[in-house]
């Protein structure tokens, strides 16, 4: 059932409505405006779209992860040769320190 309204619209989207409308399709131009704006734009719709982004994020996080996961694994294997020669070089330095001040 349709039932006629009379509204008032600002003259930009009024002249908009009529270059998008061809004669005699105004109302249901207005019609599926109003049923696209509320689809994309209410609570429930907005509510929807971040749970389907939260779950396509979800998984290319996932995604990302698993790619880098063997660089990421490959660079602490350096880090912590890197940190053992440090260690290494750093006891060494002490003992050959230890040894001069004990000769002298």
């Amino acid at each position: 059932m349709n039932k006629r309204l009379n509204i008032v619209l600002p003259e930009t989207t009024v002249r908009t409505i009529a270059r998008l409308a061809k004669p005699g399709e105004r109302s249901r131009f207005i019609d599926r405006a109003v049923r696209h704006y509320v689809a994309t734009q209410s609570t429930e719709a907005v509510r929807a779209q971040l749970a389907r982004t939260a779950v396509r994020d979800r998984d290319l996080d996932r995604e990302v992860t698993e790619e880098w996961s063997a660089v990421d694994h490959e660079i602490w294997q350096r880090l912590d040769q890197s940190e053992k020669h440090r260690t290494s070089v750093s006891r060494s330095v002490e003992r050959s320190s230890s040894q001069r001040s004990t000769r002298r």
